[in-house]
């Protein structure tokens, strides 16, 4: 099997441009790369291992390597109960850019929304139900819910 990173570039750099439309940043690619990351990152670090393999196992290889990208098994996950702190924890997980990205709970909570429907074409129905099946009760609601903006 030939490793093609040129097409992986590719197909990453025009799920971005589609995703940068998806969330209503269509100029700005660089800040929903980084919205992108802070939310699959946040959901990474409050599910199991085992289940973001079985996620990650979906994914397209541009996805796979945001999701990976700085990953460390060994660290606990995050004891997040609801959205409010789901949205502080994405905020960490973004850095100095954070107040930029997330610039107020509302968008926040649109971008969080708006990134898992976009999962949704690469993952299964039944896949998205087993990830909302282990998250918190309060947070159940991200997997399935859209908010157009």
């Amino acid at each position: 099997m030939a490793l093609n990173f040129n097409q992986y570039a590719a197909e990453g750099n025009a799920f971005l441009k589609e995703y940068s439309k998806e969330i209503g940043l269509p100029y700005n690619p660089e800040r929903a790369g980084r919205i992108l990351s802070a939310v699959l990152h946040g959901l990474r670090s409050i599910i199991s291992v085992e289940e973001s393999l079985q996620l990650i196992s979906q994914f397209p290889m541009f996805l796979k390597a945001v999701y990976v990208n700085g990953w460390s098994i060994k660290t606990n996950k995050n004891k997040v109960k609801d959205l409010e702190g789901f949205i502080d924890l994405i905020r960490s997980l973004d850095g100095k850019t954070s107040l930029y990205d997330f610039e107020s709970d509302e968008i926040a909570e649109d971008y969080i929304y708006s990134t898992f429907f976009v999962l949704r074409r690469y993952v299964s129905s039944g896949e998205m139900e087993d990830i909302r099946d282990v998250l918190p009760k309060r947070l159940k609601g991200l997997i399935f819910n859209h908010i157009f903006i």
